[in-house]
């Protein structure tokens, strides 16, 4: 974004900084320039986790467990490029994504001559906080990833600093085996050169029930010394002060695993591509699916008019504040197509507390779930529902909830207001 900083964006980049830099409060009432709105929903992020097919079923491949647990960890640290830096170097820089609509989806799926079909479903659950539940599936393999998540951002020294809420389950079928993936913090730095990008923070673990357990540290280039994206990993024994793998580098680049002081494999982001995702056109697209729901707003994006721009999202905004008003006073809610919430998830919770019990005896903080209210409720895919959606029972049904935010969103008031908020309000 920097070489694209030139004139009026140039002026009202600067303008933006100078608001920012003595700036207090609830990020909500801040605003940024249009220029920074990028053309991808939040919705789409999940898709980041699965880029790598074939290292995602990896792991249901090793009938060792160690050697297992040690597939899942590689997995995950190969997943962190695309999910943290893939737009910003598309783009030039990070570029604030779309808040996705509740109802929002983002369905397709992967094809690997050697992973077969990996599917991938991900849906706004919902809008007040903001979540996104996902679900990615291979059945050739049995390999299955659900989970959960949103942010909490917060501004200060220049940086926009965001904690990220829920968490990640991956489940192997012909082990019954799950592991337990907390989700890293991460900031935004840039801000000030106009680049933003994404810098990881802090730590995250994984725990199995074949009781194994990583912890991954991030680190970012410091003022004297370091590398940007840089982390350090290690696979143990839950309970066991031997380290049994260390795994060092960048998550944007590369690393190596070593298993004590013996080099045993590398990892590169640069001879790993990508495989890309199939979605249908978009004139086959449910209305509710992202590309569809938002294309006007990208195709303005596109021709860089930001008044268009402001017009084509206050549209889909209205409406759905609309759709809130009318079933708050009908006393109903929207029914979510693919997912549920329930009152306790015991296999993660046990996850969580044996890892919980191990970090503890190391001096460490105790590692907790974070609190249903914060994303409101405990999400899982809802296999009746899918089942149903596959057999055509449902079709009425989601047709009639497509058409209904087709309508609101097509009678919807629209404001020219080009004006981002920086972070949506709660």
């Amino acid at each position: 974004m920097a070489a694209a900083l030139t004139g009026t964006a140039k002026s009202t980049w600067a303008s933006f900084l100078k608001s920012i830099a003595s700036f207090n409060g609830d990020l909500a009432s801040m605003t940024a320039p249009p220029f920074i709105l990028g053309k991808t929903s939040l919705v789409e992020y999940s898709a980041y986790w699965t880029e790598h097919p074939k290292l995602f079923v990896a792991p249901a491949k090793e009938t060792d467990p160690e050697k297992r647990a040690l597939a899942v960890l590689t997995w995950f640290l190969s997943t962190l490029k695309q999910q943290y830096s893939s737009r910003s170097e598309k783009l030039g820089s990070e570029k604030k994504p779309l808040n996705p609509f509740l109802g929002e989806l983002f369905l397709g799926h992967w094809d690997d001559e050697e992973a077969g079909r990996t599917e991938l479903i991900s849906e706004q659950v919902s809008h007040h906080p903001p979540v996104t539940a996902y679900s990615i599936f291979n059945e050739k393999h049995g390999v299955r990833l659900q989970g959960y998540n949103g942010q909490r951002a917060s501004f200060a020294s220049m940086t926009i600093t965001v904690k990220q809420v829920g968490h990640a389950r991956l489940h192997i079928d012909a082990f019954d085996e799950d592991y337990f993936i907390s989700l890293p913090a991460l900031h935004i730095e840039g801000l000030v050169y106009g680049t933003p990008y994404v810098e990881l923070e802090k730590s995250t673990v994984i725990q199995s029930s074949s009781g194994y357990f990583a912890k991954i540290e991030y680190s970012g280039k410091g003022w004297v010394s370091g590398k940007k994206n840089s982390f350090s990993a290690t696979l143990q024994k839950t309970g066991s002060k031997e380290i049994l793998y260390n795994i060092a580098g960048q998550w944007t680049d590369s690393f190596t695993i070593k298993k004590g002081k013996t080099e045993i494999d590398t990892y590169s982001a640069k001879a790993n591509p990508t495989t890309p995702l199939t979605i249908k056109p978009l004139e086959e697209q449910d209305p509710l699916e992202s590309r569809r729901a938002w294309a006007k707003v990208v195709a303005a994006i596109d021709k860089c008019d930001y008044e268009e721009t402001g017009i084509e999202k206050s549209k889909i905004e209205n409406a759905q504040r609309e759709l809130r008003k009318k079933e708050k006073a009908e006393g109903t809610v929207w029914e979510r197509r693919y997912f549920s919430t329930i009152d306790d998830l015991p296999v993660v919770n046990q996850l969580v507390e044996a890892a919980s019990r191990w970090t503890v005896s190391q001096g460490l903080s105790p590692l907790l779930l974070d609190e249903p209210a914060k994303t409101n409720g405990i999400w899982v895919f809802d296999e009746k529902k899918y089942e149903d959606i596959k057999s055509g029972k449902k079709d009425a049904e989601l047709k009639a909830a497509a058409e209904k935010v087709e309508e609101a969103t097509a009678h919807a008031p629209a404001s020219a207001d080009p004006q981002i908020p920086l972070v949506e309000a709660e």
